[in-house]
């Protein structure tokens, strides 16, 4: 039965969707926020991982295309990354129910806190603003093996997807963190969505709830990609790291200490 809400938690979910919808356009993890605020208003988590999918697609559905509009996207390019991605992504939520998470909790915050120092550290994420790699073999591979990975993680937990595919992006393709969000942006539009197809096959969705939470995602995600796109890697960078040293931190304490 779906779960009656006050006006205070209607508030807390479009606050919370904002704020979310701002940080996942610019690091990603916004579900960090999103799923535990569902699970607040009494979802299940099967339901609540089904909602938030509804909800995050508004989010980087309007983050990705104010990235392609503004020329920092092209999907051609990267067809080969959005094509894995969205297989990845389906395979993954289709056996969600069918794999323990317990060892992807406890080493998820550790995999969090490397990418975070990685970041801190790596000195290409500021380098060549309108440069793409060049088309190769190679280049092909890593597109395909990324995408595959990433997107069947979005499908099985998903949280930090957005800030996994910035900081690998940027390490695998040498393109700094503007150009590399673009690319977070577009493939974790494509997973989301192909992992919503699946839950709402599965009937794991509350329809109302996301919708709304999703509109708010949408408002935020807006406001955060212009910010994104008009301060540069300057403003991107230490939000980024904020997002992923708080993400590991949260991450910790759920899977060692809760």
């Amino acid at each position: 039965m779906d779960p009656v809400l006050d006006l205070t938690m209607w508030l807390l979910i479009c606050g919370v969707g904002f704020v979310a919808g701002f940080i996942d356009a610019i690091a990603g993890g916004g579900g960090m926020l999103t799923v535990p605020t569902l699970l607040t208003a009494g979802l299940p988590p099967h339901i609540a991982l089904g909602t938030n999918k509804l909800a995050s697609t508004f989010g980087t559905c309007t983050a990705s295309l104010t990235f392609y509009r503004k020329k920092l996207f092209d999907p051609l390019f990267w067809r080969v990354s959005l094509l894995t991605t969205a297989i990845g992504a389906v395979a993954g939520t289709v056996i969600v129910g069918f794999l323990s998470t317990e060892f992807l909790e406890k080493i998820l915050p550790v995999i969090i806190i490397l990418t975070a120092a990685y970041t801190l550290f790596a000195k290409t994420m500021v380098e060549c603003p309108d440069k793409l790699p060049q088309k190769s073999k190679k280049l092909t591979a890593k597109q395909g093996i990324q995408g595959l990975t990433l997107g069947f993680y979005d499908g099985i937990a998903g949280p930090g997807t957005g800030a996994f595919w910035t900081v690998s992006s940027s390490a695998l393709y040498r393109i700094n963190i503007l150009l590399s969000s673009g690319l977070a942006r577009a493939n974790n539009f494509v997973s989301n969505l192909c992992s919503l197809l699946t839950f709402v096959y599965l009937g794991y969705v509350n329809v109302l709830l996301g919708l709304m939470m999703g509109l708010f995602l949408m408002l935020g995600a807006w406001v955060g990609a212009h910010s994104a796109i008009k301060h540069g890697n300057k403003f991107i960078r230490p939000i980024f790291i904020t997002v992923v040293i708080l993400m590991s931190i949260n991450l910790a304490y759920n899977a060692w200490f809760s």
